[in-house]
């Protein structure tokens, strides 16, 4: 049955004829041989393709029927009937009788044949074909079907060549497709109405690119296009193909979507440029498109092109069932700019729905959108957990740890994904009701529309239907919903509708879907500590958040990968949190800047675990189409604003992501973001990056706090047994084992667990950091007859001691829980999943009461659960937490972005830039020395602080860094909206003292003052008063010591 709809069916009258509105993007370059008249491109009726005649096709044609004689199956009668209907009449090109072998077309015919026997003996009479055939260069596939219908059972083709041909495409290894419906019905074949059933024929060739080098930028069709599409292509075609191709390898921010009319006729042909493997299964997906507007295919063409272009060239014609449909005047426009929304998210939850028209496109994305939302932030803890957790005691770690595991418990058992899915599926006249709430919010009226050409049919349906209010939605979900979790689960679509301050849904182009969101709707209980800005990120490949604290904030973006389906469930329920509590970290960690916290994490879907470089652009362009005016008319359009504020993220390099922040740094400059230059810190040396890597940046202040500890015990460092996690291959990991000098006996990192009781050699954990590579590739001979090397992929290993090791990742993911058991004196973890160790994990760390590791000093952010971390202390473990030992990488961020806000373009090139030749500016080289020695002096203001106020009080270093933070933070806020900003002197005395000496010395304080945005000075001279003030008295200092330190302060600025 073909989908039909309430949507379309209330529409305006035919208006066959009227001038189809402006395409989404391109206007063809006056060579083409067309006429542009009122924004639209008009063609004389011409083919796109032209075939060489097969000049062997009668010869073949008799070889193919002595061929069919042998088999004695088709009546030697029909033979020749037979052949020169499947050679003549079917319409098949003459490239695959080229092509095919006699044997394999022989084949072909025998399968048509046999076919219509089997069609006989049925009942209904009804022809049915399947046939496919597949090689390594190129398949067939051949069925029947209807017109303009989709066809959810079946073969599935179209999907099958998706799935083998086009969502892998690469230069190296690419497909180009043809297919096309027979020119006539096929009535009369059989006995019985098959007069709407057509032959569909695909042929699928693998790509011959001419030999030589190429890069994305190269459009010499020539050097660039296969050899077939040569051949066959007329001028017009490769002119038309080249123009889209141009903009294609230009942009980033979604397919290039083009539509030519065939003058005198109702055809429409759709040509749509796009990034290969940028959107998977998006051949398929378009045909449930037209089809939903009543559209049919002819022909489709797939190419390929060597500078990772593919372009797909649809043939459009009204269905025979059309009358109940829109004209094809008017749906085409529709069409074109939902192919772009289609793009984003060809494979979606309710892609089935959609396609049997219960939804259209727009209500089935949006509700595959919100879907996500409600599996993340579903309240489903209830009124029972907030009573149990006023009765119990949260600072009682027994009592925190029920609560952790009921907690737990309820959000991944109540409410799980399918079962939301399911609820959300009974509800489809809800989700268009709140999708029309959600529309007459965001959609913007684009060009053409209430003007002389034809509006959208969505804008159409907003101007004829009913928006409900939110009383009657809310009344409305009651009604229908059949118990309390259907109203628990719609009543979130409401909850999303309300907070979505802008989004990017109906912007002319995109590559994933973004929604800046109000968070104000987070529990408090849940989520303590209130989020300032959030944006949600929807992609084919992958969903993203990003969190932050405070207006101005900085924090890294991550790519969270995932090994196994039950890892992938596991870090799709945990991700919300885990980016949560990460920017919470970020915020406590980056008191000594004036950027608070912030951090982007990206969840990678399981079947897209290939995809990080293509997911993160993604996010990135998603991201940028909330923080840039939408200025250029059908590309990036205008956006409804709700937060009517200008914002700016400050991001970073964080776990997976370090190659690919240069990529945004030049993105958001090509997009014409102003503040390109400080939008990514962690970028290359010669886009004025300083690489943490390269310098140990992060890892000197973790340095700082170890060292620290051996001071104030007056421990020779060099006779301390060391266990860590995260390898030689990471930043962090690798620079701690370059500037340590303690003894290590065991390293965990992704491939596997490298130890030695007697100690690792040195010098090659040195060439392993030095050339950055895994444990696995640690030398064997270098280890003592103790020590061992497992790998995450061995299967029953025995160690030394006679121990079967049955998994090597199971016991590479638990072996930090051994580091008593093995002797470590002192644990720095530089890498592995948040919360390792957790309330239900950490009594393997102590015996007896007491803690087995008597140091630990967390380099790698959220290793250790708060809870966990009491509960070592309290068993005399000596404990720093990441958010005070690892801020040496977002101080070393914070001031590369000083230096890009300080310096004007021409400065920043000449003193920050590193020459292509590998020259490093004399500026460059003294600022990173700087750098490091502030990093250097923070972590060591704060460690003393810490140990100052635990050697006072007795109270938890744990407890009193986070009161620390929470002290420097709120001062800093209270200091940026005070008038102590307001008196010159004292302002510039104090930036004086915050701001690096060299960069005063090249462009001097005035000129700072000048460049850089006052709310950034702000927060500097806020952050710096605040920690220095915090660091010399303490969290919690008596009421006259800030007075006290102002005025010791103002007589330091006024004798200097």
């Amino acid at each position: 049955m073909a989908p039909t709809s309430s949507i379309l069916g209330a529409l305006t009258p035919d208006q066959r004829g009227t001038p189809s509105p402006q395409p989404v993007h391109l206007s063809v370059p006056g060579s083409v041989k067309s006429s542009i008249i009122g924004g639209r491109h008009v063609i004389k009726e011409s083919p796109f393709y032209v075939s060489k005649p097969f000049v062997g096709k009668e010869a073949q044609m008799e070889e193919v029927m002595d061929e069919l004689d042998r088999s004695a199956f088709v009546p030697d009668t029909l033979i020749q009937d037979e052949t020169n209907w499947f050679y003549n009449t079917l319409g098949i090109d003459d490239q695959y009788f080229a092509t095919e072998s006699v044997e394999n077309i022989a084949n072909h015919i025998l399968s048509i044949y046999g076919a219509k026997v089997a069609a006989f003996s049925r009942k209904d009479h009804l022809f049915e074909l399947r046939l496919d055939r597949e090689d390594e260069d190129h398949a067939v596939y051949i069925d029947t079907s209807v017109p303009g219908v989709t066809t959810l059972d079946g073969p599935l083709y179209e999907q099958r060549i998706d799935e083998k041909y086009l969502n892998g495409s690469s230069p190296a290894r690419a497909y180009r497709v043809e297919t096309f419906r027979s020119r006539a019905g096929m009535s009369g074949i059989v006995n019985g109405d098959t007069s709407q059933q057509q032959f569909r024929c695909y042929f699928v060739y693998k790509c011959e690119f001419p030999e030589g080098d190429y890069d994305e930028n190269m459009i010499d069709m020539q050097k660039i296009s296969d050899k077939r599409f040569l051949d066959k292509a007329s001028d017009n075609t490769k002119t038309i193909y080249k123009s889209v191709i141009e903009l294609a390898a230009r942009q980033t921010s979604g397919p290039v979507i083009d539509m030519y009319e065939i003058e005198g006729t109702r055809e429409r042909r759709l040509i749509i440029a796009y990034r290969q493997r940028s959107a998977s299964n998006y051949f398929s997906a378009l045909s449930d498109l037209y089809h939903y507007y009543g559209l049919t295919s002819t022909r489709k063409y797939i190419e390929q092109f060597k500078n990772g272009i593919t372009v797909m060239c649809v043939y459009l014609s009204p269905s025979p069932s059309s009358s109940r449909y829109p004209p094809i005047e008017h749906s085409i426009h529709q069409v074109t700019k939902e192919a772009s929304l289609l793009y984003c998210l060809p494979k979606n939850l309710f892609q089935h729905v959609f396609a049997v028209g219960d939804l259209s496109l727009q209500e089935a994305i949006y509700a595959h959108c919100v879907t996500i939302f409600v599996t993340h932030f579903l309240n489903r803890l209830g009124p029972e957990y907030n009573t149990l957790l006023s009765i119990l005691n949260p600072d009682q770690t027994s009592h925190q740890e029920v609560l952790n595991k009921i907690k737990r418990r309820l959000r991944q058992e109540t409410f799980t994904r399918d079962y939301i899915f399911d609820i959300i599926s009974s509800q489809l006249d809800l989700v268009r009701q709140f999708y029309l709430s959600f529309a007459s919010t965001h959609y913007v009226q684009s060009i053409g529309e209430n003007s002389d050409f034809l509006p959208t049919l969505s804008y159409q349906r907003l101007k004829s239907s009913t928006i409900l209010t939110d009383s009657e939605l809310s009344k409305l979900v009651r009604r229908n919903a059949a118990n309390d979790h259907h109203v628990l689960v719609m009543d979130a679509f409401h909850l999303f509708n309300k907070h979505v301050l802008k989004t990017n849904f109906y912007t002319p182009t995109k590559v994933a879907l973004s929604f800046r969101l109000n968070p104000g709707f987070l529990p408090k209980i849940e989520y303590p500590q209130p989020l300032f800005g959030m944006f949600l990120v929807v992609g084919q490949e992958f969903r993203g958040f990003h969190l932050r604290f405070r207006d101005i904030a900085r924090g890294g973006i991550r790519i969270v990968k995932s090994r196994s389906v039950e890892a992938y469930n596991l870090n799709a329920r945990s991700m919300f949190d885990e980016n949560y509590n990460l920017a919470n970290t970020q915020q406590r960690k980056n008191k000594d800047i004036p950027e608070g916290g912030s951090k982007g994490v990206i969840l990678l879907d399981f079947e897209h675990q290939d995809m990080a470089t293509v997911s993160f652009q993604k996010y990135i362009d998603a991201m940028l189409d909330l923080l840039l005016p939408g200025e250029t008319p059908g590309v990036k359009g205008p956006i409804v604003d709700l937060y009517k504020q200008p914002e700016i993220i400050f991001m970073g390099p964080d776990e997976n992501t370090a190659g690919l922040v240069d990529w945004a740094t030049v993105h958001a400059r090509d997009r014409g973001a102003p503040w390109w230059k400080s939008f990514f810190t962690g970028k290359s040396p010669a886009l004025g990056g300083i690489p943490h890597d390269e310098y140990g940046m992060t890892s000197l202040s973790v340095r700082e706090y170890v060292e620290g500890i051996y001071r104030k015990l007056a421990i020779d460092g060099t006779k301390v047994l060391k266990l860590q996690t995260g390898g030689p291959d990471g930043d962090l990991g690798s620079n701690e084992i370059l500037l340590s000098n303690e003894k290590y006996i065991a390293i965990v990192d992704g491939s596997g667990v490298l130890v030695d009781p007697n100690g690792l050699d040195r010098g090659e954990l040195v060439l392993l950091a030095r050339e950055r590579k895994m444990v696995s590739a640690f030398d064997r001979s270098k280890l003592s007859n103790k020590g061992y090397l497992v790998l995450v992929d061995e299967k029953d290993v025995t160690l030394p001691n006679g121990e079967l090791v049955e998994n090597g990742t199971t016991f590479r993911n638990l072996f930090h829980l051994r580091a008593g058991t093995i002797g470590a004196q002192v644990f720095v973890p530089c890498g592995g999943r948040p919360e390792a160790i957790n309330i239900n994990n950490v009594d393997e760390l102590i015996i007896d009461g007491k803690s087995t590791v008597p140091y630990i000093v967390e380099g790698a952010n959220l290793f250790l659960t708060q809870e966990a971390k009491l509960r070592l202390e309290k068993a005399g473990s000596i404990i720093f937490k990441d958010a005070s030992a690892n801020k040496g990488g977002v101080t070393s961020s914070s001031l590369e972005v000083l230096a890009s806000l300080a310096f004007d373009d021409a400065g920043f090139y000449e003193h920050m830039c590193v020459r292509k030749d590998g020259k490093v500016p004399e500026f460059y080289k003294q600022y990173v020395a700087e750098v490091q020695a502030m990093i250097k002096k923070n972590a060591r203001l704060e460690f003393e602080a810490l140990w100052r106020e635990h050697e006072a009080s007795g109270r938890a270093r744990s407890i009193l860094s986070d009161e620390l933070s929470n002290a420097i933070t709120d001062l800093t806020e209270e200091l940026e909206s005070s008038s102590l900003w307001a008196d010159e002197a004292f302002r510039d005395g104090i930036l004086q003292e915050a701001l690096p000496k060299l960069l005063q010395k090249q462009i001097g304080l005035a000129k700072i003052v000048e460049r850089v945005p006052e709310p950034y000075l702000k927060a500097i001279f806020g952050s710096y008063l605040a920690g220095r003030f915090v660091y010399e008295r303490g969290s919690n200092p008596g009421q006259f010591a800030f007075f006290e330190f102002m005025i010791e302060k103002r007589k330091s600025i006024t004798s200097d």
